[in-house]
Parts: structure tokens; sequence; C-alpha cells
């Protein structure tokens, strides 16, 4: 009940931000705060509590773009409908991948190549083919209006997100304290083990891809609203995939806040090195690498776990002494 709580309590403060700020940069900062914690939550699903490490989980991301902008270009679907469709595609895509994947025993670095190549495949498909746009990509017609999902202002944008976010840390905190998350978290720890005391290892790994995956693919959905605009190399490329993984492992993967502090500190890291080093093109992701090297010597819990993963450092240093 502790975490439903705070939970609550987080949903209800963020969503009284836009109430009281005006400012657009601080509603843009917000927004895309939260967006980069949904996706930095969808991957922790698998990487975090299911020990998957996935390089590719753009896969899913562009999968729920693709699906909300064909819905509604082509099929003349209502956009809410075409966002819980893109999430149900995306899922169906993790249980693809998934049943491929732990059919053959792929796990590790396997698995996380695997991944990447689903991601690969998919985007040139996307490239090939005409419904898609192709190269070119789709574009969405400005029409403004709460049933079209095109909001007048960036409120929101980020009620809508909040609530995608919330969903994400409800899932979170029902894996922390759930039998299938203690089975999850079983098969992550030692997975012959837990086979060994009855836990279904391959379908439990596929069950928490199709969470990653439907929350990944809401993600791309809420891009493709926010920015009314996709193609390939933004729904398929590589910088989606590395943006969640990045935030879930600085964050602390496994918890149910460390992504969001995760997400929020490169946002944060991005948004500095934008503007001091704009003249130096791929300066942030310079960045996410030298945060990422710091954080795995000094913090190798993240930043969730400062006090137990410094507390680690100081014993091991008595005992050297």
């Amino acid at each position: 009940m502790k975490d439903i709580r705070l939970i609550a309590l987080f949903t209800v403060t963020v969503a009284l931000i836009p109430v009281f700020i005006r400012s657009g940069v601080v509603l843009n900062f917000l927004m895309m705060g939260l967006y980069a914690t949904l996706l930095a939550q969808a991957w922790n699903v698998l990487g975090g509590f299911g020990g998957q490490f996935s390089f590719g989980h753009a896969l899913f991301f562009g999968t729920g773009a693709y699906v909300q902008a064909i819905a509604q270009l082509q099929l003349d679907v209502n956009p809410w409908c075409a966002l819980l469709l893109a999430m149900a595609v995306g899922s169906t895509v993790g249980a693809f991948v998934g049943a491929v994947s732990f059919r053959f025993g792929l796990k590790g670095s396997y698995f996380a190549l695997i991944t990447l190549a689903f991601a690969e495949v998919f985007r040139i498909v996307a490239l090939s083919v005409p419904f898609t746009g192709a190269g070119v990509g789709l574009m969405l017609p400005l029409r403004e209006a709460t049933a079209n999902m095109q909001f007048s202002s960036r409120s929101g944008y980020i009620w809508l997100i909040l609530g995608l976010v919330t969903l994400a840390l409800l899932m979170t905190a029902w894996l922390r304290h759930s039998r299938f998350g203690a089975y999850l978290q079983a098969v992550r720890d030692n997975e012959d083990a837990a086979r060994a005391i009855g836990v279904n290892a391959s379908s439990t790994k596929l069950w928490a891809t199709m969470m990653s995956a439907m929350l990944m693919a809401a993600a791309g959905a809420f891009y493709f609203q926010v920015f009314q605009y996709i193609d390939p190399g933004l729904a398929f490329g590589p910088h989606t995939s590395v943006e969640a993984l990045v935030g879930a492992i600085v964050g602390g993967m496994g918890t149910l806040w460390g992504p969001l502090l995760g997400a929020l500190v490169l946002h944060v890291l991005s948004d500095l090195t934008r503007n001091l080093f704009g003249q130096l093109p791929g300066i942030s992701m310079v960045v996410y690498g030298s945060v990422l090297i710091l954080i795995m010597l000094f913090l190798p819990r993240g930043i969730s776990g400062v006090g137990s993963s410094w507390h680690t450092l100081f014993k091991n240093n008595r005992q050297g002494l």
C-alpha cells in the first residue's frame, strides 16, 4: 500500500504543475522528462526485473508509433482507440520476439543482439513498404481537439503522458509485490534454480516482454501524437533504445523510482549539454557514456541505491586496509 500511496501522491503533484505554471519551457521539460521516464520504466520491466537486457526496444517503440499513425491516417480510427491498438500490437510483437528468442534459449548478450537485429529488420521493412510512407515517413494533419488527441497547450500532453507513466509505475509496483514478480526476479537471479523449484521461466520472461513492449509502444504512440511525424529512422533507430536502457541503469534497475530518477537526471544533462555545446553534435551521447561509466564504477545500484552502494564501497575499502 505504501507504493500505491506514493504513486498517487506523485501523480496528483505532477498533474497540478500545469495548473499553476504556465512557462512553456518548464512544461516542455516536464513533458519530455515524463516521456523519458516511460521509456526507462518500459525497459526496466524486462531488463531490470527480468534480467533480459535488450538493445532493440526501439522495435516496440516504432511499432506503436506506426500503428498510431496508420490507424488514423489510413484506417480512420479514433486516436484514443488507436492508442489502445498500438499498445496491443506492440505487446503482440513483444510476444513474437520473446517466443522466438526464448524458444531457442537465447539470453544474455544473444537476446540483446536479437532484439537489436529485429529493430533493424523492422526499420528496413518500414523504408521499403508504401503504407509506412517509406523513407518519407508519415505526417499527422493538425486538427486540435481533445477527441483527436491534439491539445492546444502542453498541459493536455502532460496529463496524457502522466497517465501512461502512472500505469507503468503501477505495473512496476505490482511486480515488486506479486507472485509473478517474485517468479520474474527469481528467473533474473538464477534461471536454473527458478526452474528447479517449478517456475516456468520461458513463460515468465515472455509475459514480461509483452508488458515491456506494451509500455514502449505507448511511448511511440505518444511521440507521434506530440510531434505529428514519424519515419523509419526515428521509429526504429538506436537512440530510443539507448535512452530507455541508460535511464533505467543510471536510476537503478529493478526498482520502482529508479527509472524516473535516471530519466530526469539524463534529461537535465541532455538539455545542459545541448545549450552549452550546441555546436558539437553528439556531445549528449558522450555525456551519457561518461555518466554510465561513473555510475557503474561508483553507484552499481544506480542513483536510487546510492546509500547501499557507498556503504558497500566503504566497507570493501576498509577490508582492503
